[in-house]
Order: C-alpha cells, then structure tokens, then sequence
C-alpha cells in the first residue's frame, strides 16, 4: 500500500473497543471518559469476555447509541480486542482497557496529529499519568518515553510502551499486521507494535498525558513471573523474525532491558531473591547504559535501584 493522498483524519469517526473482564466497578469511568470526548464521531464496542460479576447489568445500562456490547466466552484479552476490532466500523481503531480512562481532548488531540502525518503513520500515542482505584491521579508517576516524536522498532524492543490504552491506529494496520496474539496473556500490545514498526508502519509519539492508566491488586502485571514469561517470549520472537538484525550487539542490551525489568516486577511482588538476581543479570549483560533517557531512566538507575532494594531490606529487617 502507498497512498499518494493525504486523508484527513480529524472529521474521521473511531471505533473504541473497550475489553472487560469482570470489571463492573470500573467500567463506567471507562465508557463515561470516552463519551465526554470532544470528537464525536465515534462508537464504543465493550468486548465481555465472559464476566461472571456484574459487568453485563452494567452493560445493558448504557442508554447512548454509540455504545454497544458483544458478549464472548472467556478468551483472555488478546481475543477480546481481536473480536474489537473484526466489530470495528470506522477508519480508526482505539483501544481502552476497562480500568483506564481518557482525557476530553485524547481523540481531536491524536487526530489533529494524524493530519499532519503521513498515510504511513498507521499509530499515534501519547502519555498518561497514573490513576489509583479511585480516579485520583497519583503524582509524579507517568508512562513516558520522555520525548514527543517517531518511535521506532528498537524504542519498542527497548521498552513496553505506550499501553494500549493510549494509542489509536489505522485500522488497515490489522489488516497488513495480523491479530493480537491469543497465546500471550501479557505483552500482546507490545508484541504489535513491534509487528507493525518492523513492517514499515510508522509510530508517533505525543509527550501529553492525555490517558489515565490505573494500576491496583487485580492489574494483569501483578503476576511477575507471567510478566517475563511474556515478555522474554515476545523478544525472543522479535529477534527471530529480525525484527532487528538478529547478530546485532543491540540484542544485549535489549535483554538487559528486560531483566532489569523483571528485577522490579519479582521485587514489587515479593520475590527478593529473584530480583536481585536478574538486577544482576541485567548489569552482566549490558553494564553500562550512556543513553538511559531513551528507555526512560534516570543516569546510574540500576545502582540506585540496587541501592533501593537494599536499604527496603535492611527496614523490613529491623
């Protein structure tokens, strides 16, 4: 495909889809921030993946026309999105998890952005702050790549950002880039992005915080384990498939990435001897990062992460 056209997308509608998964608590403020969007033109298709709380009561409440409901058995949320998107009617694709929410101007400000791109700019994103259970944003904690701009193949093999709950896309990129993989129980967003970047698609970034992501006891990134599961199967994958060359040195660092990740999900999840060791395994595989801010870190942060975890064991001692 090579469009020598310009479509714009700004007068464009969006279709939304909206996974949930016994989540009849939050997904009012889900749906209820995608209907107070400034840009109208769109609908709202929540996917319930077989919910056994009171998700479809919650469902069958809602009154506006734009929104509506296809029920599934529980398939997990890759499938969930998958049946999204084939529900999908419009030109744009958004998803929002059923905890999350969006700013008023998420949409215009992302389709004001895709005017301005090319028809290769099959994704735009942006920011978000962090919400707790409540809807309070809890300050100083953002998902960033710390810059506005393109990302490319390697910002996504580096990092698992953005979430899928502040990005929309073209949604011939389903078309050209395949499904969301049903066999990952986490990192299928990540697994995508690095699928569409490789294949050509471009990916830009807005540095706004126009998403609220929530994080609580029920998060799927709770389960450290299934967390580098998934995530280790993704890069793995990636590499094989080239998505960088496959004997590049950069792959070292790639993976160092990844435990160093790891090394916070095990600690956050009380696995102190495991963190401590893939906080090692990431220092052995890359020892030393002169570019941190590309993966969004502070300068010396596995030393005061190392730092961190010590004087936290040293309290819990006394």
């Amino acid at each position: 495909m090579n469009p020598t056209t310009r479509r714009k997308a700004g007068g464009s509608a969006v279709s939304v889809v909206i996974p949930a998964y016994n989540y009849a608590t939050f997904l009012p403020r889900a749906v209820g921030s995608v209907l107070a969007q400034s840009h109208r033109a769109l609908e709202i298709i929540i996917v319930d993946d077989g919910s056994t709380d009171d998700t479809p009561a919650v469902c069958a409440s809602f009154t506006d026309p734009r929104v509506q409901t296809v029920t599934q058995a529980n398939a997990g949320l890759s499938a969930a999105r998958n049946t999204g998107i084939r529900a999908a009617r419009h030109g744009f694709v958004a998803f929002l998890d059923a905890d999350d929410a969006w700013e008023p101007e998420f949409l215009a400000r992302i389709l004001a952005r895709f005017d301005e791109l090319s028809p290769r700019h099959g994704a735009v994103a942006t920011a978000a702050a962090r919400i707790d259970p409540a809807g309070d944003i809890v300050p100083g904690a953002r998902f960033t790549f710390g810059r506005s701009g393109e990302l490319t193949v390697l910002d996504f093999c580096l990092r698992n950002r953005p979430l899928s709950s502040n990005i929309v896309l073209r949604r011939e990129v389903f078309a050209d880039c395949g499904d969301f993989d049903t066999g990952l129980r986490s990192s299928e967003d990540r697994d995508m992005w690095i699928r569409l970047t490789a294949r050509g698609w471009r990916f830009e970034f807005l540095d706004e915080p126009l998403a609220r992501i929530c994080r609580h006891s029920r998060n799927m990134s709770r389960n450290a384990p299934r967390m580098k599961t998934n995530s280790l199967r993704v890069l793995a994958g990636a590499r094989a498939a080239a998505a960088l060359p496959r004997w590049s040195p950069v792959w070292l660092k790639v993976f160092s990435v990844h435990y160093f990740q790891a090394a916070w999900t095990h600690y956050d999840d009380g696995c102190k001897p495991r963190a401590f060791g893939y906080l090692l395994a990431s220092w052995l595989l890359w020892p030393c990062f002169f570019d941190p801010v590309r993966i969004s870190e502070p300068p010396l942060f596995r030393l005061r992460t190392f730092a961190r975890f010590l004087i936290n064991l040293f309290h819990r001692r006394k």
